[in-house]
């Protein structure tokens, strides 16, 4: 039997599969490039969340994490047209596979006997490592540096998974909210253009020559 989290987690993984290999094709790789930047932006956050955890990576015990990605890669193949037409295709997968692994992310954090600020944490990993490694790998600034409320999302979702927690809610209640809040804020981030504050005091970012 899958529980409510192995669902979740499969879930993610195909829309962040299907958000690298959309921004691959849009790159024009080819097929086996664009698989590994899928799988890469699929599985880059919990494999690095599951080596501090000192635990083994989720994707070297079950190969569900490879079929999904090619799944998305055959998704993208037969669909690409209509994805291209629909200029918020990236946009929406990226915000599903956000919301889903922070909730996965914080519930294994919790399961392993982790307190809720390095189960905030690692959600946070989960969700937005691996938009980082995906844009790295396309040679584009990573949207968590960017003014977009990316990762921060993610940590506000935590907190509401344990506002839930706390209240006694059953624990898949507490995912739907956790994943919820985070979807949401970044869906009205985006539409709203809200954005954290712009660091300044540092100087120009161009060297200045003597």
């Amino acid at each position: 039997m899958l529980t409510f989290v192995q669902i979740l987690d499969f879930i993610g993984t195909f829309a962040f599969a299907i958000s690298g290999i959309r921004l691959a094709s849009a790159k024009r790789f080819d097929w086996f490039g664009a698989y590994v930047v899928g799988f890469a932006t699929a599985i880059g956050g919990g494999t690095i969340r599951d080596v501090l955890l000192d635990v083994t990576p989720m994707w070297m015990l079950n190969p569900i994490y490879l079929i999904c990605t090619g799944l998305a890669l055959l998704w993208v193949i037969l669909f690409g047209k209509i994805l291209v037409k629909l200029q918020n295709t990236f946009f929406i997968f990226d915000s599903i596979g956000l919301a889903l692994f922070t909730v996965v992310g914080v519930e294994k954090s919790l399961t392993l006997g982790y307190p809720f600020w390095v189960a905030i944490v690692m959600g946070s990993i989960t969700g937005a490592a691996g938009g980082v490694i995906r844009d790295v790998l396309i040679n584009e600034i990573p949207l968590i540096f960017r003014k977009e409320i990316y990762a921060m999302a993610c940590v506000i979702g935590g907190l509401f998974y344990g506002a839930c927690h706390l209240a006694g809610l059953e624990s898949y209640v507490c995912q739907i909210v956790g994943g919820v809040a985070v979807f949401l804020i970044r869906i009205l981030a985006v539409k709203y253009g809200l954005c954290l504050p712009i660091l300044s005091g540092g100087g120009s970012s161009e060297s200045e020559e003597e």
